[in-house]
């Protein structure tokens, strides 16, 4: 039996893979039970964690801290890649609001943590390190302490107070999603509304019937014209073509052109009247439209083309050929020649089949060589995420210096690589199906670290006196701040239910909530969401952790 003694508990490189591994395993099967319809997730593995600490379970503390932090920038830089891609244009649709909410989340927090410790005794410390643990942030604990070092303070006191209270952080802002769902959400409002969204392409067909544009070229009538359009077809005296931008419009003239729904009435009176055909069914059949023309979806799989804009190719008078549509991440996209291609990018080409045949082979269409992984990119994104969260900043009136941490500088990183990797020619492009397993993976193994450090004390800490205070103070923390600027936000400000959703697993620094989220709530808003508020929130928090000692103490 000694061979098994060694694997669970003689502290060892292995040993800590087998009981993380063990762990986990645990943790995710409990998160597939539902109760009363609700599902823990990867979150039980924090508890599996937890009970495993309890009875006496525990790795080589070194082993401990690598596993816990790789896999909490691992999460954060896989998620930072996810939504990068649209994190600015969210930001530019509402993100100043959002990030305005999880600064009202933040300040209520703070505000209720001083209360609380003037009115029930709980030192100021402990307070700060149960706000930690109500808000589910680490590296706003590691900062609390360390600014209690410097002060000569006793410094493992926050961290109690941080276990006992973190449990309930990761189940109060899952409550109160619940609750604002329940009380306020209707089945419609969780439903994606992809009509309101700006990138959806809309396909019309127009007849030409205005004088203006008699006799002009397509470039001449695109540059009178302010709407961005793509003529896919034109039919003229029984034959379709493919227009080059040098064709010359004539009365009569059908076309059939993509564009946004909003520049449809716009266009119609550009081009003289539109048709009554609904073009944008899902069933349509392209290529028994015309014998002549067939429609082929085609994706850029040549590393080369990584970051080159549509138009630097000529694809369309090198080949004959026209592309409409463009599909990125879900994301359909008007073929604009200034769209800069990204690896994955499916677009929809028209044209004869021996042309489409030939910009196949420019384009690459290999799909088998999208699926392998393109690490690169995703190490040096973590060393670059790891040497931004390690810049200190300097606060006025503040002696010690504030840095982002493991959790800020990666996701920042990730989401600027996510965004401007294609233009700087790196090859970023990951399969959903890696990205969930990147994220699924890393933040096992930090539930399980996490839940593993805090079980050894975590129940003597509940059954003292105060223990039970700690808790329902936490719980308030973490419930109270969520629940009024959630209801605020959805109820008074309109704002759709998933976006409410991860903002405030955002602002509170919950992965384990924004996980939930994900899983009940259909489309990206969740994560966009939290990747829009979670850099400026958890920068405050780290900020205001020390701000609170130093100046209230």
């Amino acid at each position: 039996m000694e061979w098994l003694y060694s694997l669970f508990i003689e502290h060892s490189a292995l040993q800590a893979v087998v009981v993380l591994s063990l762990i986990s395993a645990i943790g995710l099967g409990l998160g597939k039970i539902h109760v009363c319809g609700i599902s823990l997730g990867v979150t039980f593995v924090f508890f599996a964690g937890i009970l495993a600490g309890h009875f006496g379970l525990s790795i080589d503390p070194q082993m401990l801290n690598y596993a816990e932090s790789f896999g909490l920038i691992i999460f954060v830089y896989a998620l930072g890649l996810q939504v990068g891609p649209g994190f600015f244009s969210s930001f530019r649709k509402g993100g100043v609001t959002l990030n305005m909410l999880a600064i009202a989340v933040v300040i209520l927090g703070t505000l209720l943590t001083v209360v609380c410790s003037y009115t029930t005794e709980v030192s100021l410390p402990n307070m700060v390190g149960i706000l930690c643990g109500a808000t589910t942030n680490t590296p706003a604990l590691g900062a609390a302490q360390q600014t209690l070092k410097q002060m000569g303070l006793e410094s493992s006191t926050p961290a109690l107070g941080c276990a006992v209270a973190y449990p309930l952080g990761v189940i109060g802002v899952i409550l109160a999603v619940l609750l604002i769902r329940k009380l306020l959400v209707r089945r419609e409002d969780l439903e994606v509304k992809e009509k309101d969204d700006a990138n959806k392409t809309y396909i019309a067909a127009f007849q030409v019937h205005n004088p203006a544009i008699f006799d002009k070229s397509i470039k001449d009538i695109a540059h009178m014209s302010y709407p961005k359009f793509v003529i896919s077809r034109l039919w003229r005296d029984g034959n379709v073509s493919i227009p080059t931008s040098e064709k010359i419009i004539k009365e009569g003239d059908r076309l059939l052109v993509v564009t946004s729904e909003k520049d449809a009435l716009a266009l119609t009176v550009l081009f003289g009247e539109q048709e009554n055909t609904d073009w944008n069914k899902e069933d349509i059949d392209w290529n028994a439209i015309d014998s002549q023309l067939i429609s082929q979806r085609i994706v850029v799989t040549r590393p080369e083309l990584n970051g080159k804009k549509l138009g630097a190719l000529r694809l369309r008078n090198h080949y004959g050929i026209n592309i409409s549509r463009v599909y990125r991440s879900g994301v359909q996209l008007l073929a604009t020649p200034e769209l800069t291609l990204q690896l994955g990018d499916r677009l929809t080409v028209v044209g004869e089949a021996a042309a489409i045949q030939n910009v196949e082979k420019v384009l690459g269409n290999a799909v088998k060589s999208l699926k392998e992984p393109n690490l690169v990119a995703v190490f040096v994104g973590i060393i670059l995420g790891l040497a931004l969260g390690a810049v200190p900043f300097s606060i006025p009136g503040i002696s010690t210096p504030i840095r982002l941490g493991l959790a800020g500088g990666p996701i920042i990183v990730g989401i600027l690589i996510g965004t401007f990797g294609p233009r700087l020619h790196m090859i970023t492009y990951t399969t959903r199906s890696a990205n969930l397993m990147l994220r699924a993976l890393g933040l096992s193994l930090y539930l399980a670290c996490l839940g593993l450090d805090a079980g050894a004390h975590f129940f003597d800490t509940v059954f003292r006196p105060e223990g039970l205070l700690w808790i329902g103070l936490g719980f308030g923390l973490t419930v109270v701040p969520t629940v009024l600027v959630g209801f605020f936000a959805f109820k008074i400000m309109k704002i759709d239910f998933g976006s409410v959703s991860g903002m405030l697993c955002g602002s509170m620094a919950n992965p384990m909530a924004l996980n939930y989220a994900n899983d009940t709530i259909p489309g990206d808003n969740p994560s966009v969401a939290y990747a829009t508020v979670y850099p400026l929130s958890m920068f405050l928090r780290v900020i205001i952790a020390q701000v609170l000692l130093m100046f209230l103490l």
